[in-house]
């Protein structure tokens, strides 16, 4: 049985990113990563399985929700962005030492932008806006209530629409669109030439601890069926919502109480190169009321292949499969004694999330084109068409007041011996790879961590340090990350 350092199970961002991460600090590690689709970054990594947004909280509503009193406070967008700022660190890093290739291949500045309807919504971007402006992460962030300085921005919002209509909008303009596809495959191509083994097509049928703390994976070739073994000092779980039963299957006692709610969704594509020209930025909407913080409408310029396109999306839905590729029984089958309480809990307290998600199923086209045309009044069917996205499996966990909750961010479990981890949930997810991977390094590798963080102090400058605290700082950060990576400061 072949016996490696770690072994890394998905071949999506998670997976590429702490791979990439541990072979920079420990290069004598040998690493062995399986995938079980032909190729990498296939599922949620893929850029049409995802937004591409690079979510910093320069545009998401969700991150500043307004209190019950009507307050609205940065914090979580604040903190949102700090953790961004460790993944562009990381990536300028890499490009700056020829880990990857010219940036332009994977990022691309995009400005970001907020845009609401309706003197309430109004009046809360007007709360968000004060909050945020003299935030040094937000720097340059601009405000308008004006029909004719929104529509300089982007044209599209604003052409045709009713003069009676009270609008608002923010822009950033040194956003980013992110194709997080390119930026694993990569990543990956990076690692391979470092000496790890990238294999495809290869799925993880078990796994087992033994008794020196190692764990020993069973292995089948999906082309042909053949089985093998390896065995690993070290498993990171990056196989997205295929995570879950994973976890489950090698017996650690951390992942008991936790259960998988998985959400589908659609969204609305268009390559049409006049709309293209006519709309340069990513504009985030609010969230229908019971919708999850991941259907958050938005209006996307894509940029993947190095060509354009126009995303408007997501119109979410329910699907038992936790994965595209995978079974209808992928939900049934995670249900365990100790989740089934947590998860009955999560479905008595979320009826009005599943009643969304069911109408979102059952939404005609024409439907679908009324929720795009509040974004662009002037939209016709016939220039879209309908793809579907990837699967966001959320987190559902033992809550000692409610039961269980279902959560809507990312959560890595861990054995108590670090031999073994996974991640959990969704969005922000790929944007904030870097800072969960390095997290997850000083989790599970306490001893060597404190070599190790030299090296990661220079591949990511502010790591450990909160640079909204300190405005040259950041503005520094700002800088250096932007002329690296060929972003707009």
């Amino acid at each position: 049985m072949a016996k490696v350092d770690v072994v890394l199970i998905g071949g999506g961002i998670m997976s590429a990113t702490l791979g990439t991460l541990i072979k920079q600090l420990q290069p004598d590690w040998s690493i062995e990563v399986y995938e079980r689709l032909g190729e990498v970054a296939q599922e949620s990594s893929n850029p049409w399985n995802n937004a591409g947004t690079g979510h910093a909280a320069l545009c998401e509503l969700n991150y500043m929700p307004a209190a019950k009193d009507g307050s609205v406070t940065a914090d979580k967008a604040v903190s949102i962005n700090e953790q961004f700022q460790i993944s562009r660190q990381l990536w300028a890093h890499l490009v700056t030492t020829g880990a990857l290739p010219e940036p332009t291949n994977f990022i691309n500045s995009t400005p970001h932008m907020t845009f609401v309807r309706g003197k309430d919504n109004v009046a809360y971007l007007r709360k968000r806006f004060a909050a945020l402006e003299n935030q040094p992460l937000f720097h340059g962030m601009e405000y308008s209530e004006d029909p004719a300085v929104i529509g300089t921005w982007t044209p599209l919002l604003t052409r045709n629409r009713p003069k009676s209509h009270k609008i608002a909008a923010t822009r950033i303009v040194s956003g980013t669109d992110v194709d997080f596809g390119a930026l694993t495959r990569y990543l990956f191509e990076n690692l391979a030439e470092s000496g790890a083994g990238i294999h495809v097509n290869q799925q993880v049928t078990g796994l087992k601890q033994l008794t020196d703390g190692s764990w020993r994976l069973n292995l089948r070739r999906l082309v042909g069926g053949h089985p093998s073994q390896v065995n690993a000092r070290f498993v990171f779980v990056g196989a997205g919502g295929g995570a879950l039963a994973l976890l489950q299957q090698s017996g650690i006692p951390e992942i008991k109480g936790f259960g998988g709610f998985p959400i589908s969704g659609q969204f609305l594509r268009t390559t049409n190169p006049k709309l293209v020209a006519q709309h340069q930025a990513k504009v985030y909407g609010k969230a229908a009321v019971g919708a999850p913080p991941m259907s958050v409408p938005h209006l996307d310029t894509r940029i993947v292949d190095g060509e354009a396109s126009l995303l408007f999306g997501p119109y979410a839905g329910f699907t038992p499969k936790f994965l595209k590729s995978s079974t209808w029984f992928d939900l049934p089958f995670s249900i365990r004694a100790h989740n089934i309480g947590p998860m009955l809990a999560v479905a008595a307290h979320n009826f009005g999330l599943m009643k969304y998600l069911i109408g979102e199923v059952f939404a005609s086209k024409t439907t679908k084109l009324k929720a795009l045309q509040e974004f662009i009044p002037t939209a016709k069917l016939a220039d879209w068409e309908l793809i579907t996205a990837g699967q966001r499996v959320q987190v559902m966990k033992k809550d000692p007041d409610q039961g269980g909750v279902l959560q809507f961010g990312t959560e890595v479990i861990a054995s108590a011996d670090g031999t073994i981890a996974g991640l959990l949930g969704a969005s922000p997810g790929a944007s904030t790879a870097a800072p969960i991977m390095v997290d997850l390094i000083k989790r599970c590798f306490p001893e060597q961590y404190p070599a190790w963080e030299p090296k990661l102090r220079e591949m990511i400058p502010s790591l450990g340090t909160k640079l909204s605290d300190d405005p040259a700082a950041a503005a520094a950060s700002l800088a250096a990350t932007a002329a690296a990576l060929n972003l707009t400061a």
